[in-house]
């Protein structure tokens, strides 16, 4: 029964993300009442995440999990899957899908989120310290930093397509929520590490695109056949240049 609650929440996470989003298609007359609705949802998951963290639901929850997906499952999709919304976002770009923002407004705006994202998710991970599920010894299992990286890149391919194109701007989302479940899968995080992750990512990359109008900034402005691709490994950023001949 827990198998089934469990599965059950993490498909209506993934259908609350996409029901909570549609608040946001609004004028920016409302502006200020939307952040509040569209922050609802990720301050929920974080608050949600800190009340269940260490608490024994949580612990069978993860019993549960990996006895029903085996002891012995492992893999390494995960380490991917957070990268797929980038992937779409910029392959939409070339194949000429109309976005919210200029190519260098959307890296810009990723760009922000992910540092913006990781410094708060590794200060947490530092400051709480708490063991994964595996018994892993370097005490940074909470919050989740795939999720984290997922959600972000997740949220920034939504806010760029969600008025042209909503199969794809949702799609991201799909790829997020099953960075976090391939997470716990892997008893690599517990639960509520997943949850935090998830909720910090979709803040932050919201509280960026609330202010982008405020610091818009474009020196490629008339430029269509460069873009620049952020590049995240670990605790290493860096960029590559795409030119289209």
């Amino acid at each position: 029964m827990r198998i089934k609650t469990l599965l059950l929440a993490i498909v209506l996470l993934s259908y609350t993300v996409s029901i909570a989003q549609t608040d946001t298609i609004v004028s920016k007359s409302k502006q200020k009442n939307t952040f509040f609705k569209i922050s609802i949802l990720p301050v929920s998951l974080i608050t949600g995440g800190f009340l269940i963290s260490n608490s024994n639901f949580e612990k069978s929850f993860q019993k549960d999990i990996r006895n029903f997906v085996g002891n012995d499952f492992s893999t390494s999709i995960d380490d991917y899957t957070r990268y797929a919304p980038i992937v779409e976002l910029y392959a939409a770009d070339i194949m000429g899908v109309k976005a919210k923002n200029h190519w260098f407004d959307q890296t810009k705006n990723l760009t922000l989120s992910i540092i913006i994202t990781d410094f708060i998710t590794f200060k947490l991970k530092k400051n709480i310290y708490k063991i994964r599920p595996n018994a892993g010894d370097d005490g940074q299992s909470f919050p989740s930093a795939h999720t984290s990286s997922a959600f972000t890149n997740a949220t920034v391919l939504y806010e760029e397509f969600k008025d042209t194109s909503p199969l794809l701007a949702y799609s991201g989302y799909v790829f997020a929520t099953t960075t976090g479940g391939l997470r716990i899968m892997n008893n690599a995080h517990w639960l509520s590490d997943v949850l935090v992750g998830a909720g910090i990512g979709i803040l932050v990359t919201q509280v960026i695109y609330f202010f982008d109008p405020i610091i818009k900034w474009n020196p490629f402005e008339k430029t269509k056949n460069v873009t620049l691709i952020p590049q995240v490994d670990n605790d290493q950023y860096g960029f590559y240049l795409c030119i289209r001949l």
